[in-house]
C-alpha cells in the first residue's frame, strides 16, 4: 500500500528518494510527497496528487536539495485524495513525518492536541503523529525521546520516519505492525517500507522488529526495543534482482508475469522435487519431524492467497488424508476458534506483510497450534521471520497488483506440502506417483497452455460491453473459478461472481440471460458429467457460455457456447493449469476496457492495514 523512502547522507538525496518511490509504485497509491532538509537547516516539502511523475516534474521545475529527506506514496485511508492529505506531514514547520498504517485513536489524540493549540491542516490520522512528536519536543525531550514517548500513546499500526530540522544529524524510525527496513551504505544510510526501493543504493538490510525504534545517522544505526533497551538486529545481504522499469518487452507487468509462470514454477521445484519424491525439510530445518505429527491444517489468508488455500483444502483432504479448514484472516483474528489437536497453522501471503494474516499468526501463537508454516514470496518478510517453518515460492518480484505467478507458485508449494503430509498419513502410492509426475510435467504444461493466448484474446472482444459475469467450477476448480472472478473484477472492473456449479439452481440461475456471460472451467475429471449437466441448465435459459475444457472432455462450440481447449493434464495439477486461461482472459478484457492493468483503481499490492 503506502510506500516510505528515507535517506541521510553527505550528498543530495532527491534522486534517491524519487527512484525509491518509483520502485514502490506497484504497491498502489494516489499521491506522493517529499520533505528535504538542507545544510542550512531549511525544511522544504513538495507534494502532489497522482503519479510519482507529477512529483518528479514538480521537483525538476523547482529544484530543491537536501542531504536528509523522507518521501512517501499514499493510499488514502483517512481523508480524500488531496495535496493537503498527502505525506509528509509537518508540525510547526519543524517536524516532518511519513507514516504507513492506521493510528486508530487519532481522533482522541487530535482532540487533545487541538486543546493544546495545535492546528490541523489535513483529514489524516498521520498529522497527529507530527504534532504529538512536536509536543514532546516542546516538553524538553530530544527527538529520540520524543518519538519513544509519542509512540507509547498510539493505538493501531505504524511504520513511521520522523525528522526534526533542529536535529539534522539523525532520523528516527518506529515500527509497529507496518514493515520497515534499514539499508546500510558507506557514510550514508537509508530507510524504506520495502527493500525494493533501496536496491540501487545498497544490498545490506536490517529489518526492524515489532515495537522497535531506531536512530539512524549517516554512520550508525542504533535500535531500541519496546522496553527502550538497545538491541542487535541481524544485517542481511540481499540477492534480489529487480529493475522496476523492465517489462522485458511486454506491454504490462501483469502480462510479463503471466508468461513467466513456467519458468518461476520450474525455479520453485528445482532442488525440491526429486525423481520420485520431494527433498526432506524443504519447509525448513526439522520440518519433516514436525509434519510427522500433524493431523489437521488451519489455513489463513486474504484475497488471491485465500483462493490458494481453498484449493489446497481439496488436495490435503483428498490425497494427504489430513483435515483442513481455510479462513479469511480478517475473520479468523476476530473470532474465537477451535484448535484441533496436532494442528499446523499455515499462512499464505505474496508480500509476507499482509496485516490481517500477520495478526492471525501472532494470535495463533497463543492458541496452542503445534507449529506454524508460511508460504511466501518475500524472504525476510515478517511472516517468514515469525513463522516456525517457511516455504519460499521463488516467484521473483511481482509488480502487477493482480497476483498471477505468486498464486501459481503458492499452489505448487501446497502440492508439495500435500506430499509431505501424505507420507505420514497413509497417502496411496498411486496418488503419490500421480502428484510427483504431475509436478514434473507442470512447467511444460504451463508453456503449452500459454499457446492459447490468441484464442483467448479473440474471445475477450465479446466482453467489451458486458457489466456482469458468472464463473463456474466444481471440486478443486471451484476456488479457481473464484480466482478467475477476482481477476476479472480487479483489472477490468466488470462485476464477477463465482459459484460451485451445483449451486446454480439455488439462486444464480435467476440471473442468466444473453447479457450475462458464464465462464466455466471443465477439466476431464470425475465431476465432468455433473458439470455438463450444469452447462445444459445455463444453455436452456438462453445463457452464453465460455468453456475452458480439457480437449478430451468433448465440448463443442456452437452459437451459445465458445470452447477453448486446454491441454490435457494430470488431475492434481489441473487447478494450476486452468488458472492461466482465466488470467489471460482478465488481462485482455481489461485491455479492451482501457483500464490501468498494473495499478487498478482503489487497490494496492501489499495490504499492510486492516
Amino acid at each position: 500500500m503506502c510506500g516510505i523512502v528515507g535517506a541521510i547522507a553527505e550528498r543530495n538525496v532527491v534522486e534517491i528518494l524519487l527512484e525509491g518511490l518509483k520502485r514502490l509504485e506497484y504497491r498502489g497509491y494516489d499521491s506522493a510527497g517529499v520533505a528535504l532538509l538542507d545544510s542550512d537547516g531549511n525544511l522544504t516539502r513538495i507534494r502532489r496528487t497522482g503519479k510519482v511523475k507529477e512529483l518528479a516534474d514538480a521537483l525538476h521545475k523547482e529544484p530543491v536539495k537536501g542531504s536528509v529527506g523522507i518521501a512517501h506514496t499514499r493510499w488514502a485511508t483517512h481523508g480524500g485524495v488531496t495535496e493537503a492529505n498527502a505525506h509528509p506531514h509537518f508540525s510547526s514547520e519543524r517536524v516532518a513525518v511519513v507514516h504507513n498504517g492506521i493510528i486508530e485513536n487519532y481522533q482522541h489524540l487530535r482532540a487533545e492536541l487541538s486543546a493544546k493549540g495545535y492546528g490541523f491542516s489535513s483529514d489524516t490520522d498521520t498529522e497527529s503523529i507530527a504534532h504529538q512528536v512536536h509536543y514532546e519536543l516542546d516538553q524538553g525531550a530530544d527527538l529520540l525521546q520524543a518519538v519513544q514517548t509519542a509512540v507509547s500513546k498510539f493505538e493501531g499500526a505504524y511504520g513511521t520516519v520522523i525528522i526534526d530540522k533542529l536535529e539534522p544529524e539523525r532520523m528516527i524510525v518506529a515500527r509497529s505492525g507496518s514493515p520497515l527496513v534499514i539499508g546500510f551504505g558507506i557514510g550514508e544510510n537509508f530507510i524504506a517500507s520495502d527493500q525494493m526501493a533501496l536496491l540501487p543504493v545498497t544490498r545490506r538490510f536490517m529489518y526492524l522488529e515489532e515495537g522497535d525504534v531506531a536512530e539512524v545517522t549517516r554512520t550508525s544505526v542504533i535500535v531500541y526495543d519496546q522496553s527502550g533497551q538497545v538491541v542487535e538486529r541481524d544485517i542481511i545481504e540481499s540477492d534480489i534482482e529487480h529493475d522496476a522499469g523492465d517489462k522485458a518487452g511486454y506491454r504490462h507487468y501483469m502480462l510479463k508475469e503471466i508468461h513467466e509462470q513456467p519458468s518461476v514454477v520450474r525455479n520453485c521445484l528445482q532442488g525440491r522435487l526429486g525423481e520420485h519424491d520431494i527433498s526432506p525439510n524443504i519447509f525448513g530445518q526439522g520440518a519433516d519431524e514436525v509434519l510427522a505429527n500433524i493431523k489437521h491444517v488451519q489455513i489463513v489468508a486474504c484475497g488471491t492467497s485465500y483462493h490458494s488455500g481453498m484449493t489446497a483444502k481439496y488436495w490435503l483432504e483428498q490425497y494427504a488424508n489430513v483435515s483442513c479448514n481455510v479462513e479469511i484472516a480478517s475473520e479468523f483474528r476476530y473470532r474465537k476458534s477451535f484448535v484441533h489437536p496436532n494442528s499446523l497453522l499455515v499462512t499464505i501471503s505474496q508480500s509476507g506483510e499482509t496485516a490481517d494474516t500477520l495478526a492471525a499468526l501472532r494470535l495463533a501463537k497463543s492458541l496452542g497450534y503445534s507449529s506454524s508454516l508460511t508460504i511466501c514470496n518475500v524472504p525476510g518478510s515478517s511472516l517468514v521471520r515469525e513463522s516456525d517453518l517457511a516455504f519460499m515460492t521463488l516467484a521473483g518480484a511481482e509488480i502487477g497488483v493482480a497476483s498471477t505467478k505468486a498464486f501459481t507458485t503458492q499452489l505448487t508449494g501446497f502440492l508439495m506440502l500435500t506430499l509431505a503430509l501424505g507420507k505420514h498419513n497413509g497417502m496411496s502410492d498411486v496418488d503419490h506417483k500421480a502428484i510427483v509426475d504431475g509436478l514434473h510435467s507442470l512447467p511444460s504444461k504451463l508453456e503449452e497452455t500459454l499457446s492459447l493466448t490468441q484464442g483467448i484474446k479473440d474471445l475477450a472482444e465479446e466482453f467489451a460491453d458486458k457489466h456482469h459475469s458468472l464463473f463456474l467450477g466444481r471440486g478443486d476448480q471451484y476456488p479457481i473459478a473464484m480466482e478467475g472472478a477476482l481477476k476479472l473484477k480487479e483489472i477490468s472492473y466488470i462485476h464477477a461472481e463465482a459459484y460451485a456449479s451445483g449451486e446454480l439452481k439455488h439462486g444464480p440461475l435467476a440471473l442468466i440471460d444473453d447479457e450475462m456471460p458464464v465462464i466455466v472451467v471443465a477439466p476431464n475429471n470425475e465431476l465432468l458429467e455433473k458439470l455438463k449437466s450444469n452447462v445444459e441448465e445455463v444453455r436452456a435459459r438462453g445463457g452464453i457460455m465460455y468453456v475452458f475444457a480439457d480437449k478430451e472432455a468433448h465440448f463443442q462450440s456452437d452459437k451459445t457456447m465458445r470452447v477453448i481447449n486446454v491441454p490435457h493434464c494430470a488431475a492434481a495439477i489441473a487447478p494450476i493449469i486452468y488458472t492461466l486461461p482465466l488470467q489471460l482472459l482478465s488481462y485482455y478484457v481489461a485491455i479492451i476496457k482501457g483500464t490501468d492493468v498494473d495499478q487498478p483503481r482503489n487497490l494496492a499490492k501489499s495490504v499492510t492495514v486492516e
